[in-house]
């Protein structure tokens, strides 16, 4: 019922106010998506199986036996396997930067459902601890919000109530890794990320790292390093997008 009402609500908010399209910035009108047009939103690259086991990045033909991803030779994970919904290019770009770097929060109701439809997710995140990269307490000053924590609870908002485990904070104020290749971003963010003070690691748990995007995974793999001296056992990535 409350949320046949907030659906009717929402209806009635869009016919006086139409969303943009984040992307090509035209009404969006029947589209499955709020904040992408309908032919933005068929532009989203979702990835399908097969894919890289570490980054989440697809094979494009037919894969037999092992193969090494060109995005993750030399990254050496600390964590187990890593999952990414979409490819970051075109309109789904636009969403990461929309919230990244415009505070647009409201286009976190996009990810979730992109994020709803990804093969086998719901499966794999059920009963995890996910875990938020953290930015540090200087540059989340200045933004407002960690995109990481927000993307984590819209997880937990899709598929059901997922625990969010605040357990690492990021020590060291690292100028931005964007324009860096992957043998410096690694030098910059190494010992970066610490356990949280009054937090522990429980071996039995399953935890998964959560970020907005996988670039060289120089990020994420100093917060696998950091969680495995806690003692995590069961680790595993998941980025909205890749790219």
């Amino acid at each position: 019922m409350h949320a046949a009402i907030r659906q009717w609500a929402q209806g009635a908010v869009d016919a006086v106010f139409p969303p943009v399209c984040v992307h090509c910035q035209t009404l969006v009108e029947g589209s499955p998506l709020r904040h992408l047009c309908a032919v933005c939103a068929a532009k989203v690259a979702m990835v399908q199986p097969p894919c890289c086991s570490t980054c989440g990045h697809p094979f494009y033909g037919i894969v037999e036996g092992e193969r090494m991803c060109p995005h993750c030779e030399g990254l050496a994970p600390a964590f187990r396997e890593g999952r990414t919904c979409v490819l970051l290019k075109g309109p789904a770009r636009a969403l990461v930067h929309a919230l990244k770097y415009h505070h647009g929060l409201y286009v976190l109701t996009d990810m979730g459902r992109i994020f709803a439809c990804s093969p086998g997710l719901a499966d794999w995140v059920a009963g995890a601890n996910l875990v938020p990269v953290p930015l540090h307490r200087r540059k989340e000053r200045e933004r407002g919000f960690n995109q990481s924590r927000l993307i984590a609870e819209t997880l937990s908002r899709v598929f059901g109530g997922l625990e969010i485990a605040d357990v690492l904070v990021r020590e060291v104020d690292t100028v931005s890794q964007t324009h860096h290749d992957k043998k410096t971003r690694q030098a910059n963010l190494k010992n970066a990320f610490s356990l949280a003070k009054g937090t522990s690691i429980n071996p039995a748990r399953h935890y998964i790292l959560i970020d907005d995007v996988f670039t060289t995974g120089s990020t994420l793999n100093s917060c696998a390093l950091a969680l495995r001296r806690a003692g995590c056992l069961n680790l595993d990535v998941i980025t909205f997008g890749h790219g």
